[in-house]
């Protein structure tokens, strides 16, 4: 890998630290959700078009999507601006800085576009919390190009190649009678009653599901007033497992239990999945490895692999990505003391000194990654012979785990 286009690189990371910074900040101080992340996808943008990418809005027909491109070389790099947060705890998983890293990333690989012979592309994809924003991306062809994607994760630890679990959505809702809960009880058909007894079946299910299963929900309506037996209920419920033949097995189990609350009680139940699947991350070996000298470089420790085989994660749209095409979503350490993401401590965090460290270092650390692969004979000619046959044989994508990073 040549020096020169190294120092590059970092010198445009630094001659954009304000705006990077400031990137980061501003969607951090307005968290929007699932595809409503207009001032957002703004934001980007416009940044992106000011700097002599061609900006395309609504990417795959998706309001808050984006893809900014800029150069002509065969190897499309691409790379993915989160920028959704959260219900009540906003940018509680740091989707700030991801966006603003990869486009630190996008402006530093500007610099060396024509040099390395690669196209650059940045993608804002929306609804990652929930709604599977790059799945629907995936499925409708904004990647079909794409010789390589990454993106860099806030979190209170250091990785490269991070594992995550696969996941779905489950909503149930029961139907049933709404009589006078002291007048008339034995008229009604309590939809509350299925929900309970839909509960107690997943929680006794717990003892039997298969290692790295898991389920955790909300009652989204409980009924109306407690004089009224409930005629509605429903529940939002995401399981999730270590692979999608696992999430699968424990797809069909989780339904029963909603069934047996809708026999229990005579009430009638729908089940609705509400996001597309999310797969497990499967990231690509070299870029890896590749990622690890970047950060090893910047003055970063991160976990050895033994200790990131070991590391409870949570769930990406990104896994799908990393199963379609060679792809990595590592994490960047910042300063959250105890806390994780989903905490307002961790959103608090995400708007920090070292928040902001992490926006520049995650930034040329994806940058000097793409520097590495494109420089590399051999992996610039595997990435491009995947994409090749990916395009030749229009390989359907498989369909994969729920719209949670959560």
């Amino acid at each position: 890998m040549s020096t020169d286009t190294k120092v590059q690189c970092r010198s445009a990371v630094e001659r954009y630290s304000d705006a990077l910074v400031g990137l980061s900040r501003s969607i951090h101080a307005e968290p929007e959700l699932a595809f409503a992340e207009y001032r957002s996808a703004d934001k980007v943008a416009e940044l992106m078009g000011r700097e002599g990418f061609k900006v395309e809005r609504g990417t795959s027909g998706l309001d808050t999507a984006l893809t900014a491109t800029y150069g002509s070389g065969e190897l499309v790099v691409g790379l993915c601006a989160e920028y959704d947060a959260l219900p009540e705890v906003g940018h509680a998983c740091g989707h700030n800085i991801i966006a603003a890293s990869s486009v630190g990333a996008a402006l530093a690989l500007r610099e060396v576009a024509d040099r390395l012979g690669i196209t650059v592309k940045l993608f804002g994809t929306p609804a990652e919390e929930a709604g599977g924003g790059k799945v629907l991306m995936l499925e409708r062809g904004a990647f079909d190009d794409v010789s390589m994607a990454m993106m860099v994760h806030p979190a209170p630890h250091e990785t490269c190649a991070c594992s995550s679990l696969a996941i779905t959505d489950l909503e149930v809702a029961y139907t049933g009678r709404a009589s006078h809960a002291a007048a008339a009880p034995h008229l009604g058909v309590n939809a509350a009653d299925a929900l309970t007894v839909a509960q107690v079946s997943i929680g006794l299910l717990r003892q039997h599901l298969e290692h790295g299963q898991m389920v955790h929900g909300i009652v989204t309506h409980g009924g109306a007033a407690p004089n009224i037996v409930p005629a509605r209920t429903a529940g939002l419920f995401y399981l999730r497992a270590e692979n999608m033949d696992s999430l699968s097995h424990l797809d069909e189990r989780i339904r029963r239990c909603f069934e047996a609350g809708a026999v229990a009680t005579g009430c009638a139940h729908e089940i609705t999945q509400v996001s597309p699947n999310y797969a497990e991350l499967a990231p690509d070996p070299w870029l890896a490895l590749a990622y690890r000298a970047a950060v090893t470089e910047l003055g970063r420790e991160p976990l050895s692999p033994a200790e990131e085989a070991n590391r409870q994660t949570g769930s990406t749209d990104m896994g799908n990505i990393t199963h379609a095409l060679p792809a990595i979503h590592p994490t960047i350490a910042i300063d959250c003391g105890s806390s994780v993401n989903h905490q307002p401590e961790f959103a608090a965090a995400c708007a920090s000194p070292s928040a902001d460290k992490a926006v520049l270092d995650g930034a040329l650390a994806l940058a000097w990654t793409a520097v590495a692969a494109a420089s590399d004979d051999a992996q610039r000619a595997r990435l491009l012979a995947d994409t090749a046959d990916r395009v030749n044989s229009r390989v359907a994508v498989p369909a994969t785990a729920g719209g949670f990073e959560a």
